[in-house]
């Protein structure tokens, strides 16, 4: 990583260079770590990735989108949405503009996607993927993903109920997606998915061809909503609330 600090006296510029922040981490180190940075060949995996995943969602899922107008253009920015399929985090993710693509961080659970080491190279290099270990969910991994997302401006896609819904309907949001917004200005924007959980269920092993619709909502801001644990309680109540409404909405609630 090379910074330019302020021009030196006397005129001209300094250059110093700074290793990232993964340097000296093994290649099975990186996938799992949560200082991973992208360079130039995850980059192009990334492009090739999503120009395909886009293919697909549109031909075998013929995926619309309602509210498209309030996806983020910029980072930092938090992007929740209710969960029933392994597809989830390529549908929120696959309408974002190409410029972010490799600053957007879907949070997946680390006992599910970063196991084996082909699930975890398929989930870092091809997702851009951070781990979020259920049996070791504290503060500390919560505060390690609070500051990658305030230092270095990136997005996140958390699905808040913290496991796949087995029915389709949709759980309580879980207190920790407050943990990492509280007293920011980061604004956190409600998705609702309809269709994803019939295309694959959990216990499915590959999609079925059903029409996939992705609601996203205004954005919500918590700056100042206490970085407490009723603050946190609170984001979650009202996250929760604003992807339920979405989930309630006529359905002839015209397309953008």
């Amino acid at each position: 990583m090379m910074t330019e600090p302020a021009e030196p006296k006397g005129g001209g510029h300094s250059w110093s260079y700074e290793p990232a922040h993964d340097h000296g981490l093994s290649l099975g180190e990186r996938t799992r770590s949560l200082r991973r940075e992208i360079g130039l060949i995850e980059s192009g995996l990334h492009m090739a990735w999503w120009a395909l995943v886009r293919g697909y969602l549109s031909a075998w899922h013929r995926v619309r989108i309602v509210g498209r107008g309030n996806l983020p253009r910029a980072t930092p920015f938090v992007l929740v949405a209710n969960h029933s399929s392994h597809l989830d985090a390529v549908l929120v993710a696959a309408p974002l503009a190409w410029r972010l693509r490799d600053r957007i961080f879907p949070i997946a659970a680390g006992d599910t996607f970063f196991e084996t080491r082909l699930a975890s190279a398929f989930a870092a290099f091809l997702l851009n993927a951070l781990p979020l270990w259920r049996r070791k969910c504290g503060s500390h991994a919560l505060s390690e993903l609070r500051a990658k997302l305030l230092s270095e401006k990136c997005g996140y896609i958390i699905f808040p109920e913290g496991t796949r819904s087995r029915d389709g309907t949709m759980s309580s949001f879980k207190p920790g997606l407050g943990m990492l917004v509280a007293a920011t200005d980061v604004p956190v924007i409600p998705c609702h998915l309809e269709g994803a959980w019939s295309a694959l269920p959990p216990g499915k092993r590959f999609p079925r061809p059903r029409r996939i619709t992705l609601r996203v909502g205004e954005a919500l801001r918590f700056d100042t909503t206490p970085d407490e644990r009723r603050g946190w309680v609170d984001i979650a109540a009202r996250a929760e609330e604003a992807v339920r409404k979405l989930g309630e909405v006529d359905r002839a609630w015209p397309e953008s």
